[in-house]
């Protein structure tokens, strides 16, 4: 079982494990493998990317982090690093942006990849004027 959070979470830590994730991706079709790690109120998560025949039930890294982590127990996101292995960065789609918002609204956000360039940014940066459980009264 994770532990219960500490202090703010080790990017470096977090970035390796991302990567390490990345690795074990299911993605036969796109072959385009994306590891994350997410820092939460229950520790560390993280996920892969897990592609399907049809398409549309494949699901991203980011959200299977989060799932697993809603799964046990977490409810509050304090920061998301995603791993691509591509010469640049990539920012989250807008699904995991929505996603990423529901739990952690001020939630940090960092994309790294094979390259050295990073994206360190904010959820609301990327998801402006988001929809979340404060619009539902």
């Amino acid at each position: 079982m994770p532990k219960t959070t500490s202090p703010a979470p080790d990017l470096a830590l977090l970035a390796r494990a991302a990567k390490s994730a990345a690795a074990k991706a299911y993605a036969p079709y796109s072959e385009f493998r994306v590891g994350a790690a997410i820092w939460t109120d229950r520790g560390l998560f993280t996920g892969a990317n897990v592609e399907n025949a049809s398409y549309g039930l494949s699901n991203c890294a980011e959200r299977t982090a989060i799932f697993a982590a809603v799964a046990a127990g977490a409810r509050k996101l304090e920061c998301v690093v995603v791993y691509t292995p591509t010469p640049g960065p990539t920012a989250p789609c807008g699904a995991c942006r929505q996603v990423i918002f529901e739990f952690g609204p001020e939630a940090r956000v960092v994309s790294c990849c094979a390259g050295k360039a990073r994206i360190d940014t904010r959820i609301d940066a990327l998801l402006p004027g988001a929809f979340g459980p404060a619009d539902l009264g």
